[in-house]
């Protein structure tokens, strides 16, 4: 395994982009990497403008965009490179690739496009998505390094379907996989994916940021609330189907959705047509600190997706107090325990779902309580940023 030059335990991360300030969670694991010892390289595709600070070194890759002629001059640079500067990490990952059934032009380009991970010196090489890997399944053991690939949801689920056979090369590798759920590493296990290579690391969120006020006012009209990408995965049509049945029970509601997305024209026209846009808010993305202050003057989070690989919000909503309804989609249920810290809901059935909703405002205050507090009890215990910090250092450590 390739040392660093410092000796430092160097864990080099891959991701599309650098992480925006929204996206917490690797911002939250490179903190929590470096504060435990080990030294970051973030690996990515391409550098916005504004990429210029952040925390770690980061070493982008060619975007292969910018012109014929200045990707050309890219590729004869690359080779050189490979010739003369990393040479036996060039020829190692042209001989992997070539075991796998790559032909010889193909290959050489795949050393090209992954020329920029082969000047540095890491101890894992770690993919953020399961699609990340594809192409550059041998790119760790050319460097001589550890590699490692999380899934999150969609990769698994989603992109097998998109491409089909898209995984076949990688999972014939020494990989460990990192995934969100039991669901998920039960998914793993059907790729014949042996289990001491899947180790589950779910998602935690600040608890102290998104923490309990028990002063936050409520108001009279129940107050509905989902934060969610406007994506046809998170579910957002049968909502409004549901708060539709909803407000033929004379049940008297708002919902507000937070979050952008494709989707946004086809569900306004959808809540018009269901005759409840009057009673739906659209905020689009709003700031961290915004959503925080919307999800304090809601009382019931809906999270009901068709496909789900754990989901931030819900812990957020749970952490806050919300009393959660959930679809039984993967990791969901695992992130909602149901009749204990929330409601689980099968998916895709908004009557079911109507009907959870109508009896969940119905309970008694006490009832409420007792849900919202075990919510609120178990975020603080399971899914705080330490706990999850130290679950990565033990994963790297010990693998």
């Amino acid at each position: 395994m390739s040392k660093s030059k410092t000796n430092i335990p160097t864990i080099g991360l891959v991701l599309s982009t650098v992480p925006r300030y929204s996206e917490t969670f690797f911002r939250n694991k490179i903190k929590g990497l470096q504060e435990s010892g080990f030294r970051v390289v973030l690996f990515v595709d391409y550098l916005h403008a504004d990429d210029a600070e952040f925390s770690c070194k980061v070493v982008a890759g060619h975007n292969f965009n910018s012109g014929v002629l200045k990707n050309v001059g890219y590729s004869f640079l690359a080779l050189l490179r490979s010739f003369f500067i990393h040479p036996k990490r060039s020829y190692r990952l042209y001989v992997f690739n070539k075991k796998d059934g790559i032909g010889l032009l193909r290959n050489i380009r795949n050393v090209i496009l992954n020329s920029f991970f082969l000047n540095e010196n890491v101890d894992w090489l770690h993919f953020g998505f399961g699609m990340l890997a594809v192409h550059r399944e041998n790119v760790a053991a050319a460097m001589q390094a550890k590699m490692a690939v999380s899934f999150r949801g969609f990769d698994l689920y989603l992109s097998p379907l998109k491409h089909p056979g898209c995984y076949n090369i990688l999972f014939t590798k020494d990989i460990q996989y990192h995934v969100l759920s039991q669901e998920m590493r039960q998914e793993l296990l059907g790729y014949k994916i042996t289990s001491n290579k899947i180790q589950v690391i779910t998602p935690a969120i600040d608890t102290q940021f998104f923490k309990f006020n028990a002063l936050s006012e409520k108001k009279s009209t129940v107050q509905l609330i989902t934060v969610a990408r406007l994506h046809w995965k998170k579910g957002l049509e049968y909502t409004l189907e549901a708060l539709a049945l909803l407000k033929k029970s004379g049940i008297a509601f708002h919902y507000t959705i937070i979050g952008a997305g494709s989707e946004k024209e086809r569900l306004v026209y959808a809540a018009h047509q269901l005759g409840i846009q009057e009673y739906v808010t659209f905020t689009g993305k709003l700031t961290q600190e915004e959503v925080k202050t919307k999800l304090e003057q809601a009382e019931v989070y809906l999270q009901y997706s068709i496909q789900e690989g754990f989901c931030n919000a819900v812990l957020e909503a749970q952490a806050l107090g919300l009393l959660c309804v959930v679809s039984n989609a993967e990791g969901l249920a695992e992130n909602v325990l149901d009749g204990k810290t929330g409601w689980v809901v099968p998916k895709r059935n908004p009557e079911l779902l109507a009907s959870k909703i109508e009896a969940i405002i119905k309970l008694s205050e006490a009832e409420k309580q007792e849900i919202s507090n075990n919510a609120i009890s178990r975020v603080y215990k399971e899914f705080g940023l330490i706990q999850q910090q130290e679950l990565f250092v033990r994963f790297y450590n010990t693998n």
